[in-house]
C-alpha cells in the first residue's frame, strides 16, 4: 500500500543571526491511509515544528514530505494551498476560530474554503455536522461566539470543523490539551470513529501518553527525531473491528 504520508529525511533548521536551532533532524517515517498515529515527547522534542511541515504551512530545510504521492516542495504556494483545503484537516492547539462567527459560522466557514478552487462544489453534510456537533457536545452552543464559550467548547469546535469537510488527512495539534478527562473521551472517540468509518487518516500530536494509547502507533520524539515506535491499543481493535 502506498502511504498517505512519507516523511524522508526530514530536517528543518531556524535561523536566527549566527544562531541556529536544529528542529528537526533525519525524520523517516510512512503513514499508511486510515491509520491513527500519535506523536508524543516532551516540550522542545520537535512535535509541533513537525505538525507544521507536515501540513504544509512551513518548508523543511531538507529532506521531503510527500502527500499522497506529491512531493509538497515541488508545489507552488498556490498549489499547496489548494491541496491542504481539499485534503488535510487542521485541529490548531490555539483552536484559531474567528471571533466575529458563532460556533457553527466558523464549521460551516471550513466547507466554504475547502470548496475554494475546487473543480467540483461539494454542498454541506448537515448530517455528519449534526452528528459531530452531539457526539462532540456541542450541540446546544453553536449559536454563540467564541468568546461566549469555554476553553474547551472552543477545541471541540474547532475539532468539528477539521471534520466537517471529510479531509483524507486530520492533523490535530494537542486536541484534547484543554479538556477534562469525559471530553477528552469523546473527542479522542471521534478521532478514532473518523479514522475507522470514514477512513480518514489521523496524525494526533500530544504530550499525553495517555492519550496517545488510543492511537494505532505511537511515534516518541526526542531532540528533534524520532526515538521510539510502538504499537497503541488502537492497532488491536482495529484488527478486530
Amino acid at each position: 500500500m502506498t502511504p498517505i504520508i512519507l516523511a524522508q529525511n526530514l530536517g528543518k533548521t531556524y535561523r536566527s543571526g549566527k544562531l541556529e536551532v536544529n528542529a528537526l533532524h533525519d525524520v523517516n517515517f510512512a503513514i499508511q491511509p486510515g491509520e491513527f498515529v500519535a506523536i508524543v515527547g516532551p516540550s522542545g522534542s520537535g512535535k509541533s515544528t513537525l505538525f507544521y511541515v507536515l501540513g504544509g504551512l512551513t518548508n523543511a530545510t531538507s529532506g521531503s514530505v510527500t502527500i499522497d504521492g506529491t512531493d509538497f516542495a515541488k508545489l507552488s504556494d498556490a498549489e499547496r494551498t489548494k491541496m491542504r483545503r481539499a485534503r488535510i484537516g487542521f485541529v490548531f492547539q490555539r483552536f484559531n476560530l474567528l471571533p466575529t462567527l458563532s460556533a457553527l459560522g466558523n464549521i460551516e466557514i471550513a466547507h466554504d474554503i475547502a470548496n475554494l478552487g475546487s473543480d467540483e462544489k461539494k454542498p454541506l453534510d448537515r448530517s455528519l455536522l449534526d452528528h459531530l456537533a452531539t457526539q462532540l457536545g456541542i450541540a446546544g452552543r453553536l449559536d454563540h461566539r467564541p468568546n461566549e464559550l469555554s476553553g474547551g467548547e472552543q477545541q471541540r469546535v474547532a475539532i468539528a470543523r477539521a471534520l466537517v469537510t471529510r479531509p483524507s488527512i486530520v492533523l490535530a495539534d494537542e486536541p484534547t490539551g484543554n479538556l477534562d478527562t469525559k471530553n477528552s473521551d469523546a473527542v479522542l472517540e471521534m478521532l478514532r470513529s473518523s479514522s475507522r468509518e470514514l477512513n480518514q487518516t489521523v496524525l494526533m500530536i500530544t504530550h499525553n501518553p495517555e492519550a496517545a494509547q488510543i492511537a494505532d502507533r505511537i511515534l516518541t520524539m526526542r531532540d528533534g527525531q524520532i526515538v521510539r515506535e510502538e504499537a497503541g491499543v488502537g492497532r488491536a481493535l482495529h484488527t478486530t473491528y
